[in-house]
């Protein structure tokens, strides 16, 4: 496939250019001006439009909470029954049939990090996966990327009627499993005698060799600060995620280096840790140097939204490229695949969207959606 003459803004570049793009074996081979298709090659024309990396979604629910379905039906995203469950895998309760994938799609959101919510302390394990496909297994980028960890005020108001009702408890329940998984690992490792299995714990120690980073929900300043001195005290890497008051803390979170992931900011502020969110969040965090994403929490926001909740974040003064790169390459930096997705370059995937205008403007449209070199949506 070879897209000619678009607009190209691809992500590493703050200032766009005219050029075609040569996709071949489902992977960018070039970039430049007045490539000369192949025999047998599908040309597109983006004359007059603009193109984009398929947009990345740091942070979603995406294909566990049904689109319209109600209760236990379209229910896969949190275990209510335990609030310590790290054994649980996103990708075991992915629906690619799921209208909202399509939606997803269809609006050029290709590559998205989705697994368990919020109720536990530990939920389990993220994984990052393209939206087209008929199959998870054919559709993963890569599996697993995160473990998820929650504080504030979810796991306290779920769990509530079983006693586990303080942000003291949400942090002693964290880390007595990351005690118990250091043991475990250290136990296994010695080799003398191998402890019996867990797999709760066996499923933490990806956490403890640095594999994988805890992503943890955090709304408010001080359950951000706790993640931040949690993962500090076991040496674990952290992703933080929402971060709805980081704009409070800059200088600590500065400090601390993690990735932020910011949002929903596109909801009515339905719970007490939400007061302070503000579109003008991801821009103040930006600006101050911190690698920033910016996130739906599909289906809060629904995925196809992504772009608009980018828009958002630029009128309330983020910087118009950053916040490109905050649905492009961060996100992707963010999940661990910025190898293969989130940027128009030579070697990565051939994820693709081309726009009538800017998609972060709400009367642009997404005319066109290209995955691993092929048209996935559009025309």
């Amino acid at each position: 496939m070879i897209i000619q003459s678009g607009l190209v803004h691809d992500g590493v570049n703050p200032t766009p250019y005219e050029a075609d793009i040569a996709i071949r074996d489902g992977v960018i081979a070039a970039i430049g001006p007045h490539l000369d298709p192949q025999p047998g090659e599908e040309v597109i024309s983006a004359a007059g439009k603009r193109v984009y990396p398929g947009f990345v979604d740091a942070h979603t629910h995406l294909g566990l909470d049904g689109y319209g379905v109600s209760g236990l039906a379209g229910h896969d995203y949190n275990e209510m029954g335990d609030i310590v469950c790290p054994q649980l895998r996103g990708i075991d309760g992915f629906n690619p049939q799921d209208k909202s994938v399509a939606m997803a799609l269809a609006g050029g959101v290709t590559t998205v990090g989705t697994g368990p919510g919020s109720a536990n302390v530990l939920g389990g394990t993220f994984f990052a996966v393209k939206t087209w496909g008929s199959c998870v297994d054919d559709m993963v980028v890569r599996e697993p990327v995160a473990m998820k960890c929650a504080f504030g005020e979810n796991p306290k108001r779920c769990y509530e009627d079983k006693g586990d009702s303080s942000r003291m408890t949400t942090a002693a329940k964290l880390r007595e499993m990351l005690f118990r998984a250091k043991e475990y690992l250290e136990e296994k490792e010695e080799g003398a005698k191998r402890p019996k299995f867990d797999m709760k714990l066996e499923a933490l120690a990806p956490v403890l060799r640095g594999e994988i980073p805890l992503k943890a929900h955090a709304h408010r300043a001080d359950d951000i600060c706790t993640a931040i001195r949690i993962a500090r005290e076991f040496g674990v890497k952290l992703t933080l995620e929402h971060c709805t008051e980081g704009h409070l803390i800059v200088e600590e979170l500065k400090r601390a280096g993690c990735p932020v992931a910011v949002g929903p900011t596109l909801t009515h502020a339905s719970k007490y840790e939400l007061v302070n969110k503000t579109f003008a969040t991801p821009g103040i965090l930006a600006r101050a140097g911190l690698q920033v994403s910016i996130i739906t929490d599909h289906s809060v926001i629904p995925q196809h939204y992504l772009p608009l909740c980018a828009g958002l974040a630029v009128k309330a003064g983020m910087d118009p490229f950053a916040a490109l790169q905050a649905i492009t390459i961060n996100p992707a930096r963010h999940l661990g695949v910025s190898d293969r997705v989130g940027s128009l370059e030579v070697g990565k995937d051939g994820d693709v969207v081309i726009a009538s205008g800017d998609p972060m403007v709400s009367d642009s449209q997404v005319e066109a959606v290209v995955v691993n070199g092929r048209l996935a949506a559009g025309k």
